[in-house]
């Protein structure tokens, strides 16, 4: 999609500070962070949001999640614990129409929903 943020990001269009890549995804830190690590993991497709790549391509969400989970041991996170998260539309707290799982650690959480 010629709009698209991350679509610019996986084009070289727009810079990112890149910490793993594959031929179907990349996983880049976000620009502004929500815990010491968090990192964005994407599929370079493009796919709206993670039921639709699951529908379309469950293979790639497969391995969206697997690079998330090879993120996370390179960020030293497996010992005291992380999450990843897929945010899905507006109530959903999505902010770019491309699915991305988010996986954010090095320091306590807190509750997984505020308020």
């Amino acid at each position: 999609m010629e709009d698209c943020l991350f679509c610019k990001i996986v084009a070289g269009e727009i810079p990112a500070t890149v910490v793993h890549r594959t031929d179907a995804t990349l996983a880049f830190r976000d620009i502004a962070p929500k815990a010491p690590v968090h990192v964005l993991v994407i599929p370079t497709a493009h796919h709206v949001d993670a039921v639709a790549l699951a529908r379309a391509d469950p293979a790639l969400a497969a391995q969206v999640l697997a690079v998330a989970a090879e993120v996370a041991e390179a960020e030293g996170l497996t010992v005291d614990g992380y999450r990843i998260i897929f945010n899905s539309g507006r109530y959903g707290g999505q902010e770019v129409p491309h699915v991305h799982a988010h996986v954010v650690g090095g320091a306590p959480l807190g509750p997984m929903i505020a308020g």
